[in-house]
């Protein structure tokens, strides 16, 4: 199709707004651009076409038509919508956030002779004026390494290198493994043949989590089943769950353990000489508090930036939707992932707080999404760009401190879809970091610092 004939013959195009963050976008294909991309189509459709009894490309029309109009149809149209679209967004400066989504679109049909007509629904960012953002008083928590901590973390290390000890029964935090089937009614969500469940500690009062969504009484809709029991654990679906068709079913796990394990932990001086090749324990414990160390550095950074969060959360008004969808649901999980793996939190930990997330109240998850826009803002504003020697950075740190090869963490984030959010997670610790250039910063002791937050959150 000649450029110049689209020119001429330009798409109707209609912007309506939707709801908050939402735009309706109403196209309109000229009949004409329809008839030349279908004539286009099907000529390519001729000379590539082979059916017996024909050469390639002698096919007869009325034939091809017959074998191939509704796959060209369905080809071209699709080609038509992206073009159209995407014009579309260009032409009118649109900002698009997400994925566009359309129902209608299955029901669009493609007609010679008819403009082909069709809706799609975009998210947008919400309008908002940044605040002042330079001068802003930050306090800096004087944060140091303990013994206590040490030995803590001592003992972490020592249990994430343990061995497991399959038992008979479970007790209070064993792990058992098994499968896991999740329904409502007779729709099925999720069949898990190897699903990890843990018997809720002591500590956690009870509460626990099985297929990434927490349930308050866990423990006592568990029990204590052995190999080969069955268990059923009811819950409701969780507001914020990133599949919108399990928010608030009463669902129902069906879960049979094959197996029961308890983490005997390893024995530090062992541990220390044949995995980590030093002569003991004490060796160990000084790597952990250089460790630790890097990390309260890490924990002072991310206390100042909170306050930057904050006071551009109080500060800002602006329009949100009223539920997130699905897309915006997985965006917050994946942030909250990747900033809690940062932070060198562990992998069973980092679900049980993806599953309190899923079951956060609503207030809760707005103000994510709200922060989500306002540090995009501030990342626009500041001019910050994230190169890719500056990712590649932060992979390498991620890697060393969960002992992982970069090369390989890499290729997990972008086969599972996460390079994205790992880069918004550098874009926007780099934004927060322009505008601690520009603060008011002053040193408190740690303990006046939580006592003056805790008055702060209270007030």
């Amino acid at each position: 199709m000649a450029e110049a004939a689209v020119d001429e013959r330009p798409n109707k195009v209609k912007i309506e707004d939707a709801g908050p963050c939402l735009k309706k976008i109403l196209i309109e294909v000229p009949k004409e651009t329809v008839d030349e991309q279908l004539a286009d189509s099907m000529s390519t459709a001729a000379v590539e076409a082979s059916l017996p009894g024909f050469r390639k490309g002698r096919v007869p029309r009325k034939l091809l038509e017959k074998r191939f109009g509704g796959a060209v149809r369905a080809e071209t149209k699709q080609q038509l919508v992206a073009s159209a679209y995407q014009s579309a967004v260009e032409d009118n400066e649109l900002r698009i956030v997400g994925e566009p989504t359309s129902e209608m679109l299955k029901d669009v049909e493609l007609e010679a002779g008819k403009p082909l007509k069709f809706e799609i629904e975009v998210e947008v960012p919400p309008s908002f004026e940044l605040p002042e953002l330079e001068g802003m008083k930050i306090i800096r928590p004087l944060l140091e390494v303990t013994d206590e901590m040490v030995g803590e973390e001592l003992e972490r290390v020592c249990v994430q290198e343990g061995d497991l000890q399959e038992r008979d029964k479970p007790e209070a935090g064993d792990y058992l493994t098994g499968r896991a089937v999740m329904t409502s009614g007779k729709e099925e969500f999720y069949d898990i043949p190897d699903a990890v469940v843990r018997v809720p500690p002591k500590d956690k009062d009870g509460k626990g989590m099985i297929l990434g969504v927490a349930v308050d009484d866990f423990a006592k809709q568990l029990g204590l089943p052995k190999a080969g029991d069955t268990v059923k654990v009811k819950v409701t679906g969780p507001d914020n769950h990133e599949r919108e068709e399990l928010r608030g079913k009463k669902l129902q796990v069906e879960f049979t353990p094959n197996r029961v394990d308890r983490i005997v932990p390893a024995d530090a001086d062992e541990l220390a000489k044949n995995k980590f090749g030093m002569e003991g324990a004490d060796e160990l414990r000084e790597r952990i508090k250089s460790q630790l160390e890097h990390r309260v550095r890490g924990r002072q950074q991310q206390a100042m930036r909170a306050q930057i969060s904050k006071h551009l959360l109080d500060a800002v008004d602006m329009e949100l939707p009223e539920r997130l969808n699905a897309a915006q649901a997985a965006r917050n999980l994946e942030r909250a992932r990747l900033a809690l793996l940062e932070r060198g939190t562990e992998a069973g930990e980092i679900e049980e707080r993806l599953a309190e997330l899923r079951g956060a109240s609503s207030e809760r998850t707005q103000r994510e999404l709200k922060l989500v826009f306002l540090m995009d803002r501030v990342a626009e504003d500041q001019e910050v760009q994230v190169s890719e020697q500056e990712l590649n950075a932060w992979i390498v740190q991620l890697a060393m401190q969960r002992g992982e090869r970069p090369d390989v963490l890499r290729q997990q984030l972008i086969q599972t879809g996460q390079i994205n959010s790992a880069f918004q997670q550098v874009r926007e610790a780099k934004a927060m970091d322009a505008v601690l250039d520009k603060a008011e910063i002053e040193d408190m002791d740690a303990d006046e610092y939580n006592k003056k937050i805790g008055e702060l959150a209270e007030a």
